[in-house]
């Protein structure tokens, strides 16, 4: 089931799609439940399921949690996909072809008692790097090291508890070492696409793989018993999980580009089309070595990403989420305590940035952000400024035709906002979604002093049409900043800005070039 993690980078995602949608740019927003691997295998052999029936029943919960937090995703799939076989084993092909697959016997590790090899998850030991215990088969937690299992000091099959045994078998290996791949990762990583840089930590990390004799040839099978696609030519062969898992993505988008009958190869192979990861931190290697040495040594249609962007962890009160510890939060529960999704989706924006940095989340600090921010300050522009407006103007703005030379005197509020423009669009392109919240609530204050200060609740009051006028342009200003501040949320907050846009009566899909639109009236209070 989803967890908080996948619900945060769902939402940086899908922030970052809203925001390139509102800019007019053409937009596939696609995902995918990673299936296969030992895990689901032996989680389904404990229920006395299929590791199919598994999944399934996992897939029918996807819609409520995707749809509950307004994720904008085109398509959802499964690596366990008829997309998802034929892609994989067309780049297994291809990359045979070309020299990079070979076959080795190698020494893995068995269980006794399960009767079976054990997968990398399934082994854990003290690390042989820096002495850490308990660690994975892998890769090292602790100090970030990569490893073949059989380096693990003291190992344990986590399944049964026994000390597994050596046994040979053979495996097929993609030839990451090989020069001409070594070379391509030494020039993608340092500028992935023209104009495109990958993070400074994530670069730092990739330059400790890429030194010379720690480019490490990539185990791409398993041996059965496994859940996954089996390899072409090799029987009782399947692919090791993370080599189909990231072909998942174009498996998602080949089955998305269907329902328009676009042809996939032709729409990847147009120089147009971009193409962009959001990760956790802790899949680096996979997406920035063996992922596009893939797709580069695979060929056309196949394209590297133009970037990989990488996100922190999400902990709680500052400590890693824990279902025994019963500390977190369940996605689903959430929802179905009535939570209102944008409060989570405003509250994670506020503490994203373009920097691999774990967040953390506060009760105490989620309520007083909600309460303070979204509520006190940005919702309640509107509240108080629409009520005057269609108490006293039957819903009129004055602002219909504003001359050039009274316009900045008389919306003072609106223009502040509409300078802040480029600052809010150079934060969304680079997922500094925390400048954004922090640029809006600056400006929401800035209106809301304006607005106070201007008395309109004593211009109310008054009889004069100049008191009348003066309280129609105060209201009128204050709402059409609001209006400019909505677009700037409108990512973070679709729902709320869907309920603006019914307020001054313009098209639900808002559009970045309309920003400095000037409204005449409202429909109502802001509900």
């Amino acid at each position: 089931p989803f967890h908080i993690g996948h619900i945060m980078e769902y939402i940086q995602a899908d922030i970052w799609v809203r925001y390139q949608r509102m800019q007019g740019h053409e937009m596939h927003f696609v995902g995918a439940d990673d299936t296969h691997g030992a895990p689901i295998m032996l989680k389904a052999e404990s229920e006395g399921i299929t590791p199919r029936q598994l999944v399934a029943r996992i897939a029918v919960t996807r819609p409520k949690v995707l749809a509950g937090f307004h994720l904008s995703f085109d398509f959802w799939h499964s690596t366990d996909s008829a997309e998802n076989v034929e892609l994989s084993q067309d780049i297994y092909r291809r990359l045979k072809e070309a020299g990079l697959i070979y076959a080795k016997a190698v020494e893995q590790f068995y269980d006794p008692l399960k009767a079976m090899f054990l997968p990398d998850r399934y082994i854990k030991g003290t690390c042989p790097v820096c002495g850490t215990k308990d660690q994975y088969g892998d890769a090292c937690e602790n100090c970030s090291s990569t490893y073949t299992p059989t380096d693990l000091i003291d190992p344990y099959s986590t399944i049964t508890g026994a000390r597994p045994e050596l046994r040979t078998s053979e495996h097929l290996f993609f030839q990451l070492s090989a020069p001409p791949v070594a070379a391509f990762l030494r020039q993608w990583t340092s500028e992935p696409a023209p104009g495109q840089s990958l993070q400074p930590e994530v670069l730092n990390k990739i330059k400790e793989w890429l030194v010379e004799g720690n480019l490490q040839d990539w185990d791409i099978s398993r041996d059965a018993p496994y859940f996954g696609i089996p390899i072409p030519d090799a029987p009782g062969k399947y692919f090791y999980v993370w080599l189909d898992a990231p072909v998942g993505y174009l498996a998602s988008l080949k089955a998305h580009l269907a329902k328009s009958n676009i042809d996939f190869a032709r729409f990847l192979a147009d120089p147009e089309v971009e193409q962009f990861h959001f990760i956790g931190k802790d899949i680096i290697y996979f997406h920035t070595l063996f992922w596009p040495a893939m797709l580069e040594f695979a060929g056309a249609p196949y394209k590297t990403p133009d970037n990989v962007f990488v996100h922190g962890f999400i902990t709680f009160l500052s400590e890693k989420m824990s279902k025994s510890r019963g500390t977190g939060i369940s996605p689903e529960l959430y929802l179905d305590l009535g939570l209102d999704p944008e409060w989570l989706r405003y509250y994670l924006a506020a503490k994203l940035n373009d920097r691999v940095e774990d967040i953390d989340f506060n009760p105490d600090d989620f309520v007083a952000r909600v309460n303070s921010d979204l509520v006190g300050k940005y919702v309640n522009i509107a509240s108080r400024a629409a009520t005057f407006i269609t108490r006293h103007f039957n819903g009129e703005l004055s602002l219909r035709s504003p001359d050039t030379a009274h316009f900045k005197e008389r919306a003072g509020s609106t223009t502040v906002t509409w300078a802040s423009r480029e600052v809010i669009e150079v934060a969304y392109e680079s997922r500094e979604f925390g400048k954004v919240v922090r640029e809006a609530m600056r400006l929401a204050d800035r209106i809301n002093e304006r607005f106070d200060q201007s008395k309109p609740w004593e211009l109310a009051k008054r009889d004069d049409a100049e008191s009348r006028a003066r309280l129609q342009d105060v209201c009128t200003d204050a709402l059409n900043a609001f209006r400019a501040l909505s677009y700037y949320l409108a990512p973070i907050v679709p729902s709320l800005a869907a309920k603006v846009a019914d307020l001054f009566n313009i098209p639900q899909v808002l559009l970045w070039a309309d920003l400095e639109g000037v409204a005449d009236r409202i429909n109502g209070v802001l509900s």
